[in-house]
């Protein structure tokens, strides 16, 4: 019984680290497209971690594992590939079916942009020299 348990512990951790991988190639191949970050020197990878760990945090799920985190790391990682399709309209339909809702949809899109803001904010103000303040 112990070892059934591995297994599928095991099993369970590695389709969440494929499907989080994943999630975290799309978001590279994004930022390594995005002009601000060529703008402001800001290296891809660095900003990638950012992105990941901060619209993770925002993701349905409890845990890092929770399968419905899991699922979520698949729909967010196709709506990125939004991008390179041809047909969006169909695209967008399919995406709309995958969330549930256009609304589901939006605030995916949303937390997903929002990191990508609020990573770049604090990427460009840590590399900026501080100003030394005046009493």
């Amino acid at each position: 019984m112990k070892k059934i348990l591995l297994i599928c512990t095991a099993s369970l951790f590695l389709t969440a680290c494929a499907d989080k991988e994943a999630y975290k190639e799309a978001v590279l191949t994004e930022m390594q497209a995005e002009k601000d970050l060529k703008d402001y020197n800001i290296d891809p990878e660095q900003m990638t971690e950012c992105v990941v760990d901060l619209s993770s945090k925002e993701m349905p799920g409890v845990f890092p594992f929770d399968p419905t985190r899991l699922e979520t790391y698949q729909k967010y990682t196709k709506m990125l590939s939004m991008s390179s399709v041809k047909d969006k309209q169909k695209m967008l339909e399919e995406l709309r079916h995958l969330f549930g809702s256009p609304k589901e949809l939006a605030e995916a899109h949303s937390n997903y942009t929002i990191s990508v803001m609020d990573c770049l904010a604090a990427i460009i103000k840590k590399s900026e020299p501080e100003i030394e303040k005046k009493d």
